[in-house]
């Protein structure tokens, strides 16, 4: 399993270049990315905004590898995502990277441990008398280790963003990928998980959050700006 041993040995771990993505539709295709070229340096926390339809989530998808690229290159800490089968993705995503949804994505008939260990029952990541004391401790770090025991229809939608935040730290990933993970939260409870992640790259993480809000993106920082496709400011080369 790949991790990152805290060594620099490259300070760039995200490069995206002349990235295409289109989709088939019934009027033909349509090009969502156009030629994509992005670098991304460890520990930065980079937010990447946008009107809806730009190619914002797009472009996590592809990252994350639930989508693939119609062309281009995507390398994350020497591993080339394009070039892998669906199979090798779905491996090196659950030991490398950490996704974070609008929409929570919880398995509603399990408790937030449980919801969490998952994850690492999935790769096998711990060893199983580990898994439920790291879980607590992940629910610790994001501030709702009272409620471990709930399912997640008993607790906040805040909450809930904070146990799928806790899930996606379950294999300690060195890159964290949240597509608007606030956009469905009050100004308050947004602003808590704004500083969770702030707190994450403190510890060393790279974190990349997609959002429409330019008053989130100025906390990070890096910010660029994706429209009809193709980033139209930003320095795309990490510097």
């Amino acid at each position: 399993m790949t991790k990152n041993n805290g060594s620099k040995q490259t300070e760039q771990l995200i490069s995206l270049r002349d990235l295409h993505k289109d989709y088939h539709t019934a009027a033909g295709p349509f090009p969502a990315l156009k030629g994509i070229d992005l670098s991304v340096d460890r520990g930065e926390f980079l937010t990447v905004i946008g009107k809806s339809g730009a190619g914002k989530s797009t472009m996590i998808n592809v990252i994350t590898g639930i989508d693939s690229p119609t062309s281009g290159e995507i390398v994350i800490d020497g591993a080339p995502i394009h070039a892998m089968t669906e199979d090798q993705v779905a491996r090196w995503r659950g030991d490398n990277m950490g996704v974070v949804f609008q929409f929570f994505q919880l398995l509603p008939s399990l408790n937030l441990i449980e919801n969490i260990t998952l994850a690492m029952d999935f790769r096998n990541s711990y060893p199983l008398k580990e898994r439920k004391e790291r879980a607590l401790h992940l629910l610790e770090q994001v501030g709702i280790a009272e409620h471990a025991y709930k399912t997640p229809s008993k607790i906040s939608g805040g909450q809930q963003q904070r146990v799928a935040i806790a899930r996606a730290l379950a294999n300690d990933p060195q890159l964290i990928l949240a597509d608007e993970p606030t956009g469905n939260l009050d100004s308050r409870t947004a602003a808590g998980i704004l500083d969770l992640f702030e707190q994450l790259v403190d510890q060393g993480k790279t974190l990349l959050l997609v959002t429409h809000d330019e008053d989130i993106a100025s906390r990070a920082t890096r910010t660029i700006t994706i429209a009809n496709g193709r980033i139209v400011n930003g320095h795309v080369d990490g510097n």
